[in-house]
């Protein structure tokens, strides 16, 4: 199952809504997740006209859960800044 198909698989029927960005049963992280859909078919839009969209998990404990994108917590790499070290010489590009 590729997570982004766009019909829905239909163990996501079954799924509760996550409170924390991670299994309500079990406590297992998305990462660990058997099975993942994301519904990007109908995103929602926020007040601040962000989109964010149901992603769902099947979990290993064979609990279902979804939550919203906009829920998961920031990367690891998400506070990162790119050196000039990193970055490729001038005239390269």
């Amino acid at each position: 199952m590729d997570a982004f198909e766009p019909i829905s698989p239909d163990w996501t029927q079954k799924a509760t809504h996550a409170q924390n960005f991670c299994c309500p049963r079990c406590g297992r992280l998305p990462g660990q997740a058997k099975s993942v859909w994301i519904n990007r078919r109908s995103p929602v839009y926020t007040e601040n006209h962000r989109r964010k969209w149901q992603e769902f998990y099947a979990c290993e404990c064979d609990a279902v859960w979804w939550a919203w994108s906009s829920d998961r917590p920031p990367s690891e790499f998400s506070d990162r800044t790119i050196s000039n070290d990193d970055m490729p010489p001038d005239g390269l590009f």
